[in-house]
């Protein structure tokens, strides 16, 4: 009898605890599939899907990078191709063109160098540690898409360094009136670091170095890989810039690009960022309310010395004492192979 007892107590017990456990699995939702997940289901099936990201994300493929000076339309720019049904580049990172930074301190000091290569954390170690880093950033921080993209404004000023770890990825480099550029930024109060915002001289000089290191990059990439887009012509013919756009990048025409604001906030539109200074102006739609903000801003002391402050204005096709200029020329941006060969005659020699 007491046996019997037992028996069914502990059929009770075991009845009870799996009815418990089938009601408290049923009722435990399955965590959402992040967005690296989200990215193999959609450019890879269902295949392969433990694998690292690496060995599904290859250095070949073709990543867009868009960068230029800061307040130049990157995020115009960007807007507009998040726009695009294929296209994913979302807010800025802000540590991506940090990370690249710092690997060009450590190639640049010789010293470093040595002691890395005598610690086997050789350029290649680097170079793959540096490409798993971007990609997982570049893949992480937003929803998938057929092609993904990154706008991190001086993300640029490593190039060539990204043209060569990504042989596939392409680059758009933003340009804009380096006055109404430097206008912009003094301004809207936007710190960079080493610009004096109450000089426009000291922040005209730097704009102009800092976009010579972008475009010269952007020069020696070349046609197929890299494109400079100029912000007057943008926001003037739209439709027409972003043909081009999309046609150096493969991309099929989406009128969509034409319309992001009517996309943004919206599933696979656009995402915009609280903490960006742009923000306020992409909302709107594409316009040229700031083509000449900046004049009567800039002192008269700067504007009479403004060819040898920022000679970068005349290399880019921009006439440096004109107060604006007539932005409404198509041919107001140098291509790249004519830029290269009027550096060529500008540019003294230099000594070996």
């Amino acid at each position: 009898m007491r046996n019997t007892r037992a028996s069914l107590l502990l059929g009770c017990v075991l009845f009870c605890s799996a009815s418990l456990l089938y009601l408290g699995m049923s009722s435990i939702e399955c965590p959402p599939k992040s967005h690296r997940h989200r990215w193999m289901e959609l450019n890879l099936g269902s295949a392969n899907q433990n694998l690292s990201l690496p060995e599904h994300f290859p250095e070949d493929t073709p990543l867009i990078f868009i960068g230029g000076f800061p307040r130049s339309g990157t995020t115009l720019m960007r807007v507009m191709l998040d726009a695009h049904n294929s296209v994913r580049c979302g807010e800025e990172t802000r540590v991506i063109p940090r990370l690249l930074a710092m690997r060009a301190t450590w190639s640049r000091s010789v010293k470093e160098r040595i002691r890395l290569d005598e610690a086997g954390v050789t350029d290649q170690v680097l170079d793959s540690a540096v490409r798993a880093f971007l990609l997982e950033v570049i893949v992480g921080h937003g929803e998938p898409a057929a092609r993904l993209c990154n706008k991190d404004p001086f993300t640029l000023k490593s190039l060539s360094y990204l043209a060569r770890i990504f042989p596939k990825a392409k680059f758009v480099l933003m340009l804009r009136d380096g006055r109404a550029t430097v206008h912009s930024m003094i301004s809207r109060k936007v710190t960079i670091s080493g610009f004096d915002l109450t000089s426009y001289r000291d922040c005209l000089t730097k704009w102009s170095s800092a976009v010579e290191t972008m475009f010269s990059q952007c020069q020696a990439a070349g046609e197929d890989r890299c494109l400079p887009v100029c912000y007057e012509q943008l926001v003037l013919q739209p439709q027409e810039e972003m043909r081009k756009l999309l046609q150096f990048l493969e991309l099929q025409w989406d009128p969509s690009v034409l319309h992001h604001e009517e996309l943004i906030g919206k599933s696979g539109g656009v995402s915009l960022s609280k903490a960006e200074r742009s923000t306020d102006q992409v909302m709107k739609p594409v316009n040229t309310d700031a083509l000449a903000k900046w004049v009567g801003h800039i002192p008269p002391d700067v504007m009479s010395d403004m060819d040898e402050i920022a000679p970068m204005l005349a290399r880019l096709g921009y006439d440096p004492h004109a107060n604006p200029p007539d932005y409404t020329r198509a041919e107001s941006i140098l291509s790249l192979s004519n830029f290269s060969q009027s550096s060529k005659a500008t540019e003294a020699p230099r000594p070996s």
